[in-house]
């Protein structure tokens, strides 16, 4: 199985992606969510400068945050300088569009929109917005067309496995592996345990307690007060987030999404909570995991290192999975 890492990007992030290409990652994935992270797009191309071998993209694009020419340009300058490295996921949107107050795209839309991309990347005419469009690059502005770039698309139920199916290269998922897909990526977020080390150890709450904040902005912008009622103090945390006006309340429930551990989130997350729910472990329980995972279904494993050091947490990462010794 594949194993890469993933990164809410920041200035540091293309000087992380090149230290994960040296420890043998296989690609670097980065989120798309302007409210809260670096540009996406900036941070690949800074990290391309950076790498030769490390596969890069989006994990994953939000469609209407971006036209998709726009779009299907920065695949093409992003393969110009790191030529067969590319690859795209794309998503109906979370934080990419619930931090700006909407909900996700339309499944529908989604669709169109990888058709409309996959044309334009093979050089076609295409109709997008009421308007014929085209990749009318002269040579050196752009890769040449045609690119077969993969693609993955990021969805968890019916609808979205149904467009990963028809119109993907494979399925790109947080929730775990799932079966049917030729390629599976799947995100995990968490800490490998040092010997002896306890789940709510501050170390571990600021690699891996951000995971289990993003439980409750998930349940809650999902399934509504119900769903976050289900997560231990649901209640009380629910009753934190309604005393913040609804005209901003979008805002505040993501702070410091996967990142670290905002105030709200900070007194509900434990040691339990941090065991049952991320990626945490010693080094042969993860391995484990990983093997029960492939046996599953996935075919890339993606995590993501949080907490105060990045380099470390990626080298504990690469270690574990036996990349390096």
């Amino acid at each position: 199985m594949d194993i890469s890492c993933a990164f809410p990007p920041g200035p540091a992030t293309p000087d992380h992606i090149a230290l994960a290409e040296q420890l043998g990652f296989r690609r670097a994935w980065v989120y798309d969510s302007p409210a809260l992270y670096s540009d996406v797009w900036v941070t690949l191309a800074r990290a391309a400068d950076r790498t030769v071998r490390i596969g890069l993209g989006p994990g994953v694009l939000v469609p209407s945050l971006r036209h998709v020419m726009t779009t299907a340009a920065a695949i093409a300058g992003l393969e110009a300088i790191a030529p067969g490295r590319t690859v795209v996921g794309i998503g109906s949107g979370f934080t990419g569009r619930m931090t700006l107050g909407k909900r996700p795209n339309r499944w529908a839309y989604v669709a169109d929109y990888v058709r409309a991309l996959r044309g334009l990347l093979r050089g076609e005419e295409v109709e997008w917005d009421g308007a014929v469009i085209k990749m009318i690059h002269p040579q050196g502005f752009a890769a040449e067309r045609p690119l077969d770039v993969p693609i993955l698309v990021g969805g968890e139920g019916p609808k979205g496995m149904a467009v990963a199916r028809e119109l993907g290269d494979g399925l790109f998922s947080v929730t775990g592996p799932k079966e049917g897909f030729e390629w599976c990526a799947v995100l995990q977020f968490g800490t490998v345990l040092e010997d002896g080390e306890a789940f709510d150890s501050p170390r571990v709450l600021a690699c891996a307690g951000p995971a289990v904040g993003a439980f409750y902005h998930g349940l809650y912008e999902w399934s509504g007060p119900d769903g976050v009622a289900a997560l231990p103090g649901g209640e009380e945390w629910r009753a934190l987030m309604e005393a913040i006006p609804e005209r901003t309340r979008h805002l505040a429930v993501h702070e410091g999404h996967v990142v670290e551990l905002n105030e709200r989130d900070r007194q509900f997350v434990t040691g339990e909570m941090i065991a049952a729910m991320t990626f945490t472990g010693t080094a042969k329980e993860l391995a484990d995991r990983i093997a029960a995972m492939e046996q599953g279904g996935a075919t890339e494993l993606a995590v993501q290192p949080a907490g105060d050091d990045i380099e470390g947490e990626l080298r504990k990462f690469a270690q574990m999975a036996g990349l390096t010794s």
